[in-house]
C-alpha cells in the first residue's frame, strides 16, 4: 500500500486525467478522489494543492518542460505528460515536498502507469532541479504569447484582457486568477455582526478580518472546510464571496419586503437577504432544476430563516401569478464565469464560441425577472464574469428594450482589486 503522500499524487494523477478526459469539475473530482483513495485531511488537502498548481499553470509548466526534453512536448502521451506537470509543479511551487521524493516518485508513477519512459521524466525533472534559480526566461515580453504562458492562460483570453485592460492589469488579472482563493463567509446578523464573528473565530485561533469590501463578510485565513469552523452548524454565518454579497448590499433588501431570486441555487443571495431582512418578509428562491433547491433549503434550515420557500421556474418564462408582485427580483444569470477562474481553474479554457450564445439567455432571464418586479421596486442584475458582452452590453439592451426601467447603480469588480471574485451588477428600478 503506497504511503499518503503517494496516495495523494495518485489521487491528484486521476483529478487530472478525468479532467482532461471528460471536462470534469475539478472540485468534485477531487472530492469523488479522496474517497476513492481513502485520503485523510492531510492528503487530501495535498491533492487540492497538486491539481489546482497543474491547472493553474499547465502552460508554463510545459514551456520548462520543453526547454529540457528530447520529445516535443506536443508528442508526450497525455498522461505521461500529468505526471510531468506534477513533477514540475512540485519542484517550482511547493517547498516542503523533497526533491528526490517529487523526482522519483514521478518515476514510478510512470512505471506504474505501464509507460517505458521513466528515463524521459527523470532527465526532464533532474535538469528542472538543477536550474531552479536560473530557468529560461519566456519570450515574447510584454506580448499575448509571453502572458499565456506565464500565466498559463489560453492565447484568446490573453489577447481580449490585453487589448482591454493594458498589460500591467492584464498580468494583475490573470495573477489573481492564479491566486489560491480565501475562504469568505457571510455573518448572519441573526447572531451579531462581523466583528464578533472575527472574534468568536480568534478565540479558537483562527485569523479572519472584515471585508475591506462587504460589511457583512468576514475573510478567513484557515484552511479546510467552512463546516469545520465554530459556529456553522449553529447557523452563524453561511459562504459567499464579498463581491456577491456586495451586489445583495446594493439591492438593499429590507425588512416586510417580498424577494424574488430566480436563479437561486445554491442560494447565498437569498440568505444574504433573509438576514438582512432580519427574517420578516418573504424570499421565494427558485431554479431552473428542482434539485438543486434542496441545497437552499439545508442552508436555510442552518440559519434559522424561515420566510425562504424554495419552488423550480424557468426564470425567463416566470409563472403569470408572479407577475408585478415582488420589491426585489435578483437574476443573478448563468454566464461564462470569467470571473470565477480562481476558483474554478478549468473554466479557463472553455471554447470561446461556445459562449457566445450566453448573453441572449441572460436577455430572456432578465425579461422574465422584469415582468415580476412592481411598479417601484428593483431589479438586481449580476454575474460572476468581466466580459462586457455578458455585462453592460446586456443592461444595455434590456434598458432599451424596457424604458420603464432606469439604472440606478452599476458596477464591475475584477478580482485584483479586493482579492474575490470578479463581479458585476446593476440595480435598476421600475417606474411608472
Amino acid at each position: 500500500m503506497a504511503d499518503g503522500v503517494s496516495n495523494a499524487r495518485e489521487a491528484a494523477l486521476y483529478v487530472l486525467a478525468r479532467c482532461r478526459r471528460f471536462d470534469a469539475w475539478s472540485q468534485q473530482t477531487i472530492q469523488t478522489a479522496a474517497d476513492k483513495f481513502s485520503l485523510d485531511e492531510r492528503d487530501s488537502a495535498l491533492c487540492t494543492k497538486l491539481c489546482l498548481d497543474v491547472l493553474q499553470n499547465a502552460a508554463l509548466c510545459d514551456y520548462y518542460i520543453g526547454c529540457y526534453s528530447t520529445v516535443p512536448v506536443a508528442k508526450i502521451e497525455p498522461q505521461l505528460l500529468d505526471i510531468l506537470r506534477l513533477g514540475v509543479c512540485q519542484l517550482l511551487f511547493m517547498d516542503k515536498i523533497p526533491v528526490s521524493a517529487a523526482v522519483n516518485e514521478a518515476v514510478e508513477q510512470t512505471k506504474r502507469s505501464g509507460s517505458r519512459a521513466g528515463g524521459l521524466v527523470n532527465a526532464v525533472l533532474r535538469r528542472i532541479t538543477e536550474n531552479r534559480d536560473k530557468l529560461p526566461e519566456i519570450p515574447n515580453k510584454g506580448t499575448a504569447q509571453e502572458l499565456s504562458v506565464r500565466f498559463s492562460h489560453p492565447l484568446w483570453l490573453c489577447e481580449r484582457m490585453l487589448s482591454e485592460l493594458g498589460y500591467k492589469e492584464a498580468c494583475a488579472f490573470f495573477a489573481a486568477n492564479n491566486r489560491a482563493p480565501r475562504l469568505t463567509v457571510s455573518v448572519n446578523t441573526r447572531f451579531g455582526d462581523p466583528s464578533s464573528l472575527v472574534e468568536r473565530f480568534a478565540a479558537a485561533g483562527i485569523h479572519a478580518h472584515v471585508s475591506e469590501l462587504s460589511r457583512v463578510s468576514v475573510c478567513v485565513e484557515a484552511k479546510g472546510s467552512a463546516s469545520a469552523l465554530p459556529g456553522f452548524a449553529e447557523g452563524e454565518f453561511f459562504v459567499q464571496d464579498a463581491a456577491a454579497a456586495m451586489s445583495v448590499l446594493c439591492a438593499a433588501p429590507r425588512k416586510g419586503m417580498r424577494v424574488l431570486d430566480v436563479c437561486s441555487a445554491p442560494g447565498g443571495k437569498s440568505l444574504l437577504c433573509a438576514s438582512l431582512m432580519e427574517n420578516e418578509g418573504e424570499i421565494l428562491a427558485c431554479d431552473l432544476h428542482a434539485k438543486k433547491l434542496r441545497l437552499v433549503e439545508e442552508n436555510a434550515e442552518r440559519l434559522g430563516f424561515s420566510i425562504i420557500r424554495t419552488a423550480p421556474m424557468d426564470a425567463s418564462r416566470p409563472y403569470e401569478a408572479l407577475r408585478e408582485s415582488f420589491d426585489l427580483v435578483i437574476a443573478d444569470v448563468p454566464c461564462s464565469g470569467m470571473g470565477v477562474i480562481r476558483k474554478k481553474p478549468e473554466i479557463r479554457y472553455k471554447d470561446p464560441k461556445a459562449l457566445a450564445g450566453l448573453p441572449a439567455i441572460q436577455k430572456r432571464i432578465a425579461d422574465g425577472a422584469a415582468a415580476c418586479v412592481r411598479l417601484g421596486g428593483t431589479l438586481l442584475y449580476s454575474t460572476c464574469t468581466v466580459f462586457r458582452e455578458e455585462n453592460e452590453d446586456v443592461v444595455e439592451e434590456f434598458l432599451h428594450d424596457h424604458p420603464n426601467f432606469i439604472r440606478e447603480e452599476q458596477r464591475l469588480i475584477m478580482p485584483q482589486e479586493y482579492d474575490t471574485d470578479g463581479f458585476f451588477y446593476c440595480r435598476m428600478r421600475r417606474n411608472g
